[in-house]
């Protein structure tokens, strides 16, 4: 059987997800968020270009990217190198003011009550995955790391990059640690660089995102807020006001 949730706000929009029923639908267990423009309304890498004085020239980049134009990999490498020489103070001056997505709130507090291991797995950077991984007491992260020397960033970068195929690895390796089958997942994202994760999780839903990953993914979440989620996970307005928040 197929499940749909439609839920309407203002103009004509539809959030839509179609799910075969079963008992893994019930049973998730781990639930993988992307994080820039999805667990906070903004673009890190935006925000510090713009300190830099190339935010034009890599929002453009970051677009593109996101739309699925351009290959992530190389964007996010071209991206970097614009930022050398950055101080990083910077950082922790985003960091203190990051727009946290309506409903961020709600949505971790249940999904923990609820007993799901949450994750973040980011193209954007380490230092603001760790703030958020700390803030709302998370399981996992992981991220890119900036290079940094003499207090200044270098325009480089450590490691290896999280892009689309490294998201979907890392989902699969996080569900073989907690000993989850991979139908109990759960992956929300935004851009292009998110699709392999969403088809790859049990559940995938596109989260207020690009017209190519809407088009792609099988559930979508784009009038409400992001604990709109719940409902996908098949959570009642009675149980989230009532009971459950209680415990």
């Amino acid at each position: 059987m197929q499940q749909a949730f439609l839920q309407l706000s203002g103009e004509l929009n539809f959030d839509i997800s179609f799910q075969e029923e079963s008992m893994y639908r019930r049973m998730r267990r781990v639930i993988c968020f992307d994080m820039d423009s999805t667990l906070i309304q903004t673009e890190v890498i935006d925000e510090l270009a713009m300190r830099a004085g190339v935010g034009d020239k890599v929002k453009e980049i970051t677009e593109q990217a996101m739309q699925g134009k351009i290959d992530f990999a190389e964007s996010f490498k071209e991206r970097v190198k614009l930022l050398k020489g950055l101080d990083v103070s910077v950082m922790q001056e985003i960091v203190e003011t990051l727009p946290i997505t309506e409903g961020l709130d709600r949505l971790i507090s249940v999904l923990k009550k609820v007993g799901f291991k949450i994750a973040i797995l980011s193209g954007g950077f380490t230092y603001f995955g760790n703030y958020l991984k700390e803030k709302y007491q998370l399981d996992y992260m992981y991220a890119n790391e900036l290079e940094i020397k003499d207090g200044k960033l270098t325009g480089n970068y450590i490691g290896d990059i999280v892009d689309a195929k490294r998201k979907a690895e890392l989902l699969k390796l996080i569900a073989q640690v907690e000993k989850v089958d991979i139908r109990q997942t759960v992956a929300v994202g935004d851009g292009a660089n998110d699709l392999l994760m969403l088809e790859t999780a049990g559940l995938g839903i596109a989260f207020h995102a690009k017209p190519k990953v809407i088009e792609n993914a099988k559930q979508s979440l784009s009038s409400v807020g992001i604990d709109g989620i719940l409902y996908f996970l098949g959570y009642k307005d009675s149980m989230l006001d009532g009971e459950l928040l209680q415990k």
